[in-house]
């Protein structure tokens, strides 16, 4: 009887002991899915969030400058707020007496210059395959200014690129007024466009001057980032004569070094110094956001004054030229030579050719024979094709110049009268 009671206890308390570890594994399990489960889902969200931010920085990324998609465009145009300010922008001065003159001027500038500030979309034209029909594509946005009453607008060569028709609204004004592409410099990144229609009141920009600013003065930007209108930023010109690589693959010379925030949608916009004068065109920044880092640069007024004429005109840009054909700096330095630009051919019946310059030759067995290699220019080493044009910015077609020209290991000089060359 006592055996059978002491084994009747054992196995009671082996029962207990077994629902005890079960229970407890049972937690112990439920307690690892359920810390899985959360984990996951933290990390499902923060995955999430990362690529919504993601996604965010890749819709501001452009190449040189700037121009906004029409996606950003779309992101921004129902925002009550943006438009219920620019209702506001026009208001008189006089009714907050108690502004800080630095603030007065900056108002005065913007109230000045906004009606000449335009938004630019560039459509582009594509194929319906269902029907063959020909359809409009929104490709972006830009900023432009208007240049005369004659109704010509100049942007960047960069925001109507690859564009087959264009809208251009103004601020206040409901209205799209067609446009058409009159001339351009795409080593200049500068653009014309005409107006199909004109609005009633049609205010020109001041143009002013580049050639004298100064590091340090005050400037405002005014144009379009992201499609939000009219949008001012304010800063200083941090520097002058910058080179910065083109649209064109071709470096521009002398461009505006400012911390004036410009944005993708700024593109094409003016810059303006104090007196609310023209004195460069927003074109580009740098940035590995694609979003504004307080450097942004800008093509100077004087070269955009000396440009639009032209492009009014011929509808392509008339530089001076050599008469030559340069042979490109990556197969000249494959050639193992790395001083001078090796004249690659010379055009005949120009200055060059009439001075006897001599190109490559070709012998009947397939072989190149170097000809001449230009080391200078008056009194300035050239080593490559930037150094041409950046020595070219300073003439006109018609100057006289002096070339430095390597032939036989022997130098000789030459005086040879620029011709007219274009895009």
């Amino acid at each position: 009887m006592n055996k059978k009671n002491n084994t009747s206890f054992l196995f009671t308390k082996s029962f207990v002991l077994s629902r005890i570890l079960f229970v407890v594994a049972y937690a112990i399990v439920f307690a690892i899915a359920f810390a899985i489960a959360f984990n996951t889902t933290k990390f499902l969200i923060s995955n999430s969030y990362n690529k919504a931010v993601e996604l965010t920085d890749t819709s501001m990324v452009i190449n040189t400058a700037n121009a906004t998609s029409e996606k950003e465009k779309d992101a921004t145009k129902g925002n009550k707020n943006s438009k219920d300010a620019s209702k506001d922008t026009t208001k008189d001065i006089k009714e907050t007496p108690d502004l800080l003159e630095y603030e007065k001027n900056t108002i005065n500038v913007y109230q000045k210059n906004v009606a000449s500030i335009v938004n630019i979309t560039n459509f582009q034209l594509a194929r319906n395959w269902h029907d063959l029909s020909t359809i409009e594509i929104p490709h972006g946005t830009g900023s432009g200014f208007v240049w005369n009453s004659d109704g010509y607008i100049v942007t960047n060569f960069h925001v109507i690129y690859g564009g087959g028709q264009f809208l251009v609204s103004f601020h206040q004004d409901k209205k799209q007024y067609k446009a058409t592409v009159v001339g351009y410099s795409q080593r200049k990144d500068i653009a014309v466009l005409k107006l199909e229609q004109k609005p009633k009141n049609l205010t020109p920009v001041t143009v002013g001057i580049s050639k004298n600013l100064m590091v340090g003065q005050k400037v405002m930007a005014i144009g379009n980032p992201f499609g939000l209108d009219h949008t001012l930023s304010t800063g200083i010109v941090s520097a002058i004569g910058r080179q910065i690589p083109g649209f064109a693959g071709v470096k521009i010379d002398g461009m505006i070094q400012t911390d004036a925030s410009i944005n993708p949608g700024n593109s094409g916009g003016p810059l303006l110094d104090s007196r609310g004068n023209l004195i460069g065109m927003n074109t580009a920044i740098f940035s590995k956001s694609g979003s504004s880092s307080g450097v942004g640069f800008a093509v100077p007024v004087d070269a955009i004054n000396s440009m639009v004429p032209q492009l009014i005109k011929h509808g392509h840009e008339i530089r001076p030229g050599l008469g030559i054909s340069p042979l490109e700096d990556r197969i000249k330095e494959n050639l193992g030579i790395n001083k001078g630009v090796v004249i690659q051919s010379v055009i005949a019946k120009s200055s060059a050719d009439a001075k006897g310059l001599k190109g490559m030759r070709r012998d009947s067995f397939g072989n190149y024979f170097l000809g001449d290699i230009i080391v200078a220019i008056g009194d300035v080493e050239v080593n490559s094709l930037e150094d041409i044009y950046s020595v070219m910015e300073k003439h006109k077609v018609g100057d006289n110049v002096e070339v430095t020209i390597l032939r036989d290991d022997t130098t000789k000089k030459v005086k040879i009268t620029l011709m007219k060359l274009s895009d």
